[in-house]
């Protein structure tokens, strides 16, 4: 699947002008709690679907892109189980959508170890690109990233590419071939450019979520899920000279001390001056702290897992470090729940927060309280991938207990749902628009189904006094 350089450079063009509706969204005037609202905004109820998959508001409606072990590869292979973060990427004929495989163990449908492709035959996980047409249609589904464990989330960059990112500190032994935890490239067009996969060593290897490039700088930001002790929030600084470009990752990962290139740094947030220990001690929205940067001693974690290489005192942690995503000239990102018994100080059941590089500040947008009955609706718990809305606000997956939906937060911060899971109490994942705004891709990811969602998003709120209003 050879593609000519020049074309190549169109479809991407193409994208980037995409993505400026995609980061349009703003949630400058997010305040939470969720539960602050008792009138439903946004689309209005959520209609039951006679077929048992999805509902959605009145006059949406939705269509299966990919089904776990019933679609079939361009090789004749059973689409692999497990969708997770997800990214859309124009082309003349329609998007393709690059699709992680969050596949750990014994899954049945494991990313099939494809020649040229694979950077460990024995993990099962991977990515694999689906191409649509305009109206969403499934046209095909091929692998563009295999043997790597656990992926995750991930980030689009600003040259058209995605990052997929491992949830994992496995180390080499028994069925693997390779220590895993690390980030690679996966570029949706060229084929050939995923030949022969390099981890990006120099993001560093640790339970990898999701990533965000600052395209001013090429910074590039990234989550860690973990506990015991709890993850960090992570800033790349590029080496001087770099710039962000098709094959530049993969070029310095290749370079000489390509493995510790730039700087890996963990966040520190201070509020006039007093260190915060963990993110959960934020509990209004606008809580507003200063944020500066610690460099990362080993990012290999040779010995120490990299979180375990600093003390408490040092930086700044934070329960579910989840899903991000660039917008608003920053970088909007999730925290899904905070325990005191996991070491948080308060607890919640989702926070997300806005990281504003101008200023070196993060700010909490929008808080959901502990919720007190999730199988209820209306209340939200466990937010985890999360994307910008081109009609104002956010698209949350939640990835809670209970019931399971995408939930849309407003431009006013008011919350609102938008999809309710029917077959199981699956999380969702991988919210992404589609360039020109109008289809919604999403996958359910036990139930292993990307699916994409069409409807009058332009519509007015439901709701007119707290409405979506756009």
């Amino acid at each position: 699947m050879h593609t000519p350089l020049s074309r190549r450079n169109l479809l991407r063009a193409g994208t980037l002008t995409g993505l400026g509706i995609a980061f349009a969204g703003s949630i400058q005037a997010v305040a939470g709690p969720a539960y602050a609202h008792p009138t439903v905004p946004g689309y209005g109820p959520l209609v039951p679907d006679p077929a048992g998959i999805l509902s959605l508001p009145e006059g949406f409606s939705y269509r299966i892109v990919a089904e776990a072990g019933k679609t079939l590869l361009a090789t004749g292979e059973p689409t692999p189980g497990d969708p997770d973060g997800t990214a859309c990427f124009g082309t003349r004929r329609g998007f393709t959508l690059v699709n992680n495989h969050e596949i750990g163990g014994d899954e049945p449908h494991r990313v099939p170890a494809r020649p040229g492709f694979t950077f460990d035959p024995g993990a099962g996980g991977g990515t694999t690109n689906i191409e649509v047409d305009h109206h969403g249609n499934r046209v095909r589904q091929y692998v563009s990233l295999a043997g790597t464990h656990n992926n995750c989330a991930g980030g689009i960059t600003p040259w058209g590419t995605w990052l997929t990112c491992e949830e994992t500190e496995q180390r080499k032994g028994g069925v693997f071939q390779q220590d895993h935890g690390w980030v690679f490239e996966v570029d949706p067009f060229d084929s050939e450019a995923n030949l022969d996969p390099v981890p990006l060593k120099f993001l560093g290897r640790y339970s990898h979520e999701a990533v965000a490039v600052d395209p001013k700088t090429d910074e590039i930001y990234l989550t860690e899920d973990a506990s015991g002790p709890n993850g960090l929030y992570f800033r790349w600084v590029p080496p001087k000279g770099f710039k962000g470009r098709d094959g530049a990752l993969r070029k310095l990962a290749l370079s000489e001390g390509g493995d510790t290139a730039g700087r890996l740094q963990a966040l520190k947030a201070t509020l006039d001056g007093l260190h915060i220990a963990d993110l959960s001690a934020a509990t209004e929205p606008g809580t507003k702290y200063k944020v500066s940067w610690v460099d990362v001693p080993d990012r290999l974690a040779a010995t120490v897992s990299v979180r375990k290489q600093f003390t408490n005192d040092q930086v700044t942690r934070a329960r579910k470090l989840e899903g991000q995503w660039y917008g608003d000239g920053g970088v909007y990102f999730v925290s899904s729940y905070a325990r005191t018994s996991d070491g948080s100080v308060h607890e919640h059941d989702g926070q997300v927060w806005f990281y504003d590089p101008k200023r070196e500040t993060i700010e909490l947008k929008t808080i959901f309280g502990v919720n007190p009955d999730p199988k209820a609706e209306g209340h939200y718990d466990g937010p985890d991938n999360i994307t910008v809305s081109p009609y104002g606000g956010i698209i949350l997956a939640e990835d809670g207990e209970g019931l399971s939906h995408l939930v849309g937060v407003s431009d006013k911060g008011v919350t609102y749902p938008l999809a309710r899971n029917e077959i199981s109490d699956s999380e969702f994942t991988g919210p992404t628009f589609s360039q020109d705004g109008r289809i919604l891709f999403a996958g359910i990811q036990a139930d292993g189904l990307v699916v994409a969602i069409t409807g009058p998003w332009g519509r007015r709120g439901h709701d007119h006094d707290h409405g979506h209003g756009h």
